[in-house]
């Protein structure tokens, strides 16, 4: 796994910088669908992260289930920023995984064959997400059109996987 974190860690900057415009200020906006937790705010502005505001992000995409907390990856807010601004949505981002404890991923992938061993939520790295008022297939195609990072789709569940690694795409 070492290597291939490390592949990933390596996209070049200049794929990851064409997501974005040329605006300072980036915003997002979320509703955790466990814990009824809503967040709007500003995370970049002035040509910087704000680091209270990826607090609050961090917190807001914390484990539900343990209560513990990950810094997250900087790169998967501008791909949320920039699925968004591509699908022209207006409502918050639906949060149905964010962060995932090392426990919390065993004990789902005990219960479920569509859960990594390595998994990315387990980094900071990736997000389980829905827009209301989007369908799904329409979200994933958005995420898809950006070449960036990994998509999954998961139709049964209703909701779309982005994260930071290597552009890949799945079914689940």
């Amino acid at each position: 796994m070492g290597s291939g974190f490390l592949a990933t860690c390596l996209v070049p900057a200049a794929g990851w910088a064409a997501l974005l415009p040329d605006g300072t200020r980036r915003s997002l906006s979320f509703f955790n669908t466990h814990t009824g937790e809503r967040l709007a705010l500003c995370y970049f502005k002035d040509g910087a992260y704000c680091p209270d505001a990826m607090r609050r992000i961090n917190h807001i995409l914390r484990d539900h289930r343990t209560g513990d907390v990950q810094a997250m990856d900087f790169r998967l807010m501008d791909l949320l920023y920039s699925v968004h601004r591509h699908v022209g949505a207006g409502s918050p981002f639906h949060i149905i995984s964010g962060y995932r404890s090392p426990k919390t991923n065993a004990r789902l992938r005990k219960q479920s064959s569509g859960v990594a061993k390595f998994s990315y939520h387990m980094l900071g790295r990736a997000i389980d997400i829905r827009l209301p008022g989007h369908d799904t297939r329409k979200l994933r195609k958005a995420c898809m059109d950006l070449k960036t990072g990994g998509v999954g789709y998961y139709p049964r569940s209703d909701f779309v996987h982005v994260d930071t690694g290597a552009f890949r795409t799945w079914n689940g």
